[in-house]
């Protein structure tokens, strides 16, 4: 049986601006922006849930439900070095973590007992330590299993321990509402409904056939998850080489036409360096932070290229198929990789394409000697 800790920082948004600001504390506080833009909220502290908002609703909304509370448009960068400094804390103890997003960390420590200890002590400990250092509310749910782990951090929030025991994970989840469980939205919920069905308990006790017939694959494992079934490892990252550039807006975005005019100079200049390390990239990442901080990234990929208008036009394609919902923009980026060399062979029969590589070399040769910006090559 594994161990797994998972670690959700309590309104971590509201927490850091509190942390900015004292006079907070206390407040009902929404960051997500102009209450009368069309963003959503990010975060709302505790005393704002009172009134029934909750992160990604519609910012207009929380505003009718809510409108003496304090709109803040939030702190982004200090939201990463909070979090940064909550990983190295965890790293000093945890053989293994994952960092599932900002304000969230799923931990390994099967076969450690014996060096912390009890098990719910260890994690009051953890806790006890962020909140004296860092002065960060969070809470910790421990299972044999990431699912496990994730309902159970939840459980008794904020500043909650919950420890689910081996074995008594059915039971656990036996009496909680479906909701719950990750992944179930309102479309899955409003099924379960229409049929009767609203706690874990009842999706355990019905036929694994009966989801797999209504949802496919995501119906198996959302039936392995209510019988209390999950990951028992985690995803770590590793370092991948890369080149990338992103901006971010000093104002929300909503005009696609900015957004691609940025994005054609983001592709000029990562293909410059691509360029100057004599690379080409094959795959090309596009990255896209709303202004409720909802962060998402797309690849595709491509033949090897260092082309500007090959870039350009990809993560321009990309842009276009990901950026689907009505809110504001925050950031925009690309990120290149997998990388070759690179090697340039005169194609005889193509001349359009020689003479391509050409303007580009001459093009990067200028912008060496005399800056990126003593050349520009137009939009396409």
């Amino acid at each position: 049986m594994r161990t797994i800790f998972h670690l959700d920082l309590d309104a971590f948004f509201v927490s850091v601006e509190r942390i900015l600001n004292p006079k907070l504390e206390g407040k009902v506080v929404i960051v997500g922006g102009d209450p009368h833009g069309r963003g959503v909220v990010a975060a709302c502290s505790y005393e704002a849930r009172k009134f029934g908002l909750h992160s990604a609703m519609p910012i207009r909304t929380a505003f009718k439900l809510c409108p003496h509370g304090i709109y803040l448009h939030g702190h982004y960068d200090e939201y990463v070095n909070y979090s940064r400094a909550v990983k190295n804390i965890l790293e000093r103890y945890a053989p293994l973590i994952e960092q599932a997003s900002i304000d969230e960390f799923y931990m390994d420590f099967t076969g450690c007992q014996s060096i912390y200890g009890p098990f719910y002590n260890f994690a009051l400990f953890i806790q006890n330590e962020i909140d004296r250092k860092l002065s960060l509310p969070c809470s910790i749910g421990i299972g044999t299993n990431k699912t496990i782990a994730k309902i159970a951090s939840d459980f008794k929030k904020p500043k909650g321990i919950m420890l689910v025991e081996p074995g008594d994970e059915k039971k656990f989840l036996s009496t909680l509402p479906v909701e719950r469980i990750p992944g179930v939205g309102k479309v899955t919920l409003q099924y379960f409904q229409n049929r009767g069905i609203y706690t874990t308990g009842e999706i355990a006790n019905l036929p694994q056939d009966f989801f797999a017939a209504a949802f496919g694959k995501f119906g198996i494992d959302l039936w392995k998850k209510a019988n209390g079934f999950g990951n028992e490892y985690l995803s770590i990252e590793r370092e991948q080489k890369s080149i990338s550039k992103e901006t971010t807006f000093s104002n929300d975005v909503n005009s696609k036409r900015l957004v691609e005019n940025i994005l054609f100079e983001i592709a000029g200049k990562v293909c410059q360096t691509l360029r100057d390390n004599n690379f080409h990239a094959s795959t090309v990442t596009v990255k896209i932070r709303y202004s409720d901080f909802k962060t998402i990234t797309r690849s595709q990929t491509i033949k090897h290229t260092n082309d500007d208008k090959i870039i350009f036009e990809t993560a321009l394609n990309i842009f276009g198929k990901s950026y689907t919902r009505r809110v504001s923009l925050r950031l925009i980026g690309i990120k290149l990789t997998g990388f070759s060399l690179s090697y340039y062979q005169e194609n005889l029969f193509d001349r359009t394409e020689a003479a391509r590589k050409k303007l580009i070399e001459a093009v990067n040769s200028i912008r060496n000697k005399y800056g990126y910006a003593s050349i520009q090559m137009g939009n396409y």
